[in-house]
């Protein structure tokens, strides 16, 4: 019997980035709740990689940077949900970094 191999799955991967772009105003994270919700995320077979989170009621985006073994965790800014969705798109469109 022959077994394929299992292809890793891929989720989605942002957009190059485009010129000129919104830059988000990234901040170390912060604990400030025992819970948050993933709601989307994009491939991390790179460095870095983007996670759309919601908690307390309201939304932001988590950016995970992987470099030589460490790990760096930065937060979009908590607001309501339509702006931060808003600001997803523009991440995986490469129109916000």
């Amino acid at each position: 019997m022959v077994v394929a191999p299992v292809e890793r799955y891929h989720s989605h991967h942002i957009g190059a980035l485009q010129e000129p772009h919104e830059r988000i105003d990234w901040r170390p994270e912060q604990p400030r709740v025992e819970r948050v919700r993933i709601k989307e995320h994009t491939c991390d077979c790179k460095a870095t990689f983007y996670e759309l989170c919601q908690a307390a009621g309201l939304m932001f985006i988590r950016r995970t940077h992987r470099q030589m073994g460490e790990v760096i965790v930065h937060e979009s800014p908590w607001v309501v949900a339509k702006e931060t969705q808003g600001l997803w798109l523009r991440l995986l469109m490469g129109s916000a970094r």
